[in-house]
């Protein structure tokens, strides 16, 4: 799966688990909220007759006042008296934090009752019943919840899966068909461009004048363009046909022979060329390597300004290639390694070549990195054990 297949997944994946979850915990929570609003009408049965008694002991202690001081107390509850202005006139309650704006509620443990008195029995025009709050019918809940929740989540991720294969399907067969177009090109670009590479070849430029000279070479600069595409596109379709054969190596060498490869592109865009090489042994499939070289070259050239120029420093364990082209912004760095991805609509080619590099450097651990600012080029370096 391509990374942007990867990331489109992951990003319907994660709005969909978003979604879902919170579709989830919105269900849960109007659940348990019905859940408790249930329980306090149960309780409120009780608390209302709790209330009636309690009424009624004050109401004989109202009349037998100061005679009888002691507040009436029941095994069964809590309760509290308020006046008008709610001030608080005698409390057994084990939470005072009441609330006088609500019949019944939970608070802390526990569960108030507030009724309002007809009569001000001791000055008081609010009573408060409290009892606990066992919460049973929370735990109960709360097991319901996670039971049908997890069995929800569990359907809607299978239909979360079907729905992501469903997604990603078209670019999936976009790229199905990207790919079986390479395929058959490269299959259509094999012996046309064998012919125009061996007829090029035969050809004694010392023979041609200076105007048919310069014509050869545009030729000869357009055969290797098109040979470079031609390899990276083979690479790409048959590459999983050919066993790599690693081998123990100088780098330099291979440099210097790729660097000779692209000797007339440089002259066709008047590229100067800095080189440092120092030999770096390395242990890897020399094919291979040559591949890859060629796509950071070819890229080199290919997006380097008419005139410029291109460094090739190259000491053990490390291998850098500067140009001074346009470089890539910022924020498509991370995507460079990326198929088919292009960032210079004007150059043309399929977006292969630094997905081919990455995939040679994943096989043999080469670590890749950009350094790259707009309008002023782009630095690859390449960097790896030397093999012992």
């Amino acid at each position: 799966m391509l990374r942007s297949e990867r990331k489109s997944l992951r990003r319907f994946l994660f709005l969909y688990g978003l979604l879902t979850l919170s579709l989830v915990a919105l269900v849960s929570y109007l659940y348990y909220r019905s859940q408790e609003r249930i329980m306090l009408l149960e309780r409120k049965a009780a608390m209302v007759d709790y209330a009636a008694d309690q009424i009624k002991r004050l109401e004989r202690l109202h009349k037998h006042f100061p005679e009888e001081r002691r507040y009436p107390r029941d095994r069964r509850f809590r309760s509290a008296i308020y006046d008008l202005e709610h001030v608080q006139i005698f409390s057994t309650l084990q939470n005072n934090n009441v609330d006088f704006r609500r019949d019944i509620y939970r608070r802390s443990g526990v569960i108030h009752y507030v009724k309002l008195l007809d009569r001000y029995y001791l000055g008081a025009k609010y009573l408060f019943i409290e009892v606990p709050d066992d919460r049973h019918w929370a735990m109960a809940a709360t097991k319901r919840i996670a039971l049908f929740g997890g069995i929800a989540l569990l359907l809607l991720g299978l239909l979360g899966f079907y729905l992501a294969r469903l997604f990603v399907r078209p670019m999936r067969r976009s790229i199905e068909l990207l790919d079986r177009f390479i395929k058959d090109t490269t299959h259509e670009l094999n012996t046309p461009l064998s012919s125009i590479l061996a007829n090029i070849e035969m050809i004694e430029p010392e023979r041609l004048d200076d105007r048919n000279r310069r014509r050869l070479e545009r030729i000869d600069v357009a055969a290797r363009t098109v040979s470079t595409l031609y390899d990276d596109l083979k690479f790409v379709t048959l590459e999983g046909e050919r066993p790599a054969k690693e081998e123990r190596f100088d780098l330099s060498e291979l440099v210097t022979e790729r660097l000779e490869y692209f000797s007339t592109l440089l002259r066709s865009k008047k590229l100067t060329l800095v080189k440092e090489l120092e030999p770096a042994p390395i242990l890897a499939d020399r094919r291979l390597m040559s591949r890859l070289l060629d796509n950071l070259l070819s890229n080199a050239v290919k997006y380097n300004r008419r005139g410029g120029k291109i460094e090739v420093r190259l000491r053990p364990g490390e291998l850098r290639i500067s140009d001074t082209g346009r470089g890539i912004p910022r924020e498509k760095l991370r995507e460079v390694f990326e198929r088919y991805s292009r960032f210079d609509e004007s150059e043309g080619g399929f977006g292969l070549g630094l997905d081919i590099v990455r995939r040679i450097a994943d096989r043999y651990g080469l670590k890749l990195r950009f350094e790259s600012e707009e309008g002023r080029g782009t630095t690859v370096i390449m960097q790896w054990k030397e093999p012992s």
